[in-house]
């Protein structure tokens, strides 16, 4: 079943709550939001899957053949395997907002899946992404609420990159948030906030 095409944390939603699929970084795991999610949104669902790609021991989403440059192929099997599973999930909690944010490769992932399946997310939150490719065009992404945040001196993220992911984000038509802080590839507590913020406030906030 496409429930369980990934070992993963999960939590039911209570009624009304959202559902929030968490995507850890490389070297992380399913548990590395999961204490963030639980007080932020004590009453969300959570979808929290590990990664199946080891690199020398730490786990990611989908290969690569050296820094910021991707196996494209791969990450285009991988991308189908997990749409295939994130909308699983979502059928298996119906009447649920879902939300998605991801770190670092859990970003990278998380956008190439929004990418050709954004009416599977309500908002989509990536920390630190690195998309070093033009996607195609998608009139789903109109609309959709999607936050950005990154490190102005982030050696693995570069600033121009970044720039240029927003831009093709809006030339789509998305309510494109953003938020920068002055250090590297880490999460800063400011970016904590951004992100908390995003993911808690009221849906009609999002859409006034």
């Amino acid at each position: 079943m496409s429930l369980s095409l990934y070992h993963a944390l999960t939590k039911r939603p209570a009624p009304g709550a959202p559902l929030v699929f968490a995507f850890h970084g490389t070297g992380g795991d399913e548990h590395q939001f999961s204490q963030f999610v639980g007080e932020i949104l004590p009453e969300a669902g959570l979808v929290s899957p590990r990664g199946d790609v080891s690199e020398h021991g730490a786990l990611r989403f989908f290969r690569r053949t050296g820094e910021g440059v991707y196996d494209m192929d791969d990450l285009a099997r991988r991308t189908e395997r997990m749409t295939a599973f994130i909308e699983a999930h979502t059928k298996a909690n119906p009447d649920h907002p879902v939300y998605a944010f991801g770190y670092s490769n859990g970003a990278n992932i998380l956008a190439s899946v929004a990418f050709v399946r954004p009416d599977l997310f309500d908002r989509v939150a990536l920390l630190h992404p690195l998309v070093p490719w033009t996607p195609e065009g998608n009139p789903g992404l109109a609309g959709k609420d999607i936050l950005i945040t990154a490190g102005r001196r982030d050696p693995i993220c570069p600033r121009q990159q970044t720039a240029a992911l927003i831009s093709w984000l809006e030339g789509q038509n998305a309510k494109v948030s953003f938020d920068l802080h002055d250090g590297g590839h880490e999460i800063r507590q400011q970016e904590v906030a951004a992100l908390q913020a995003f993911l808690t406030s009221k849906m009609e906030d999002r859409s006034s």
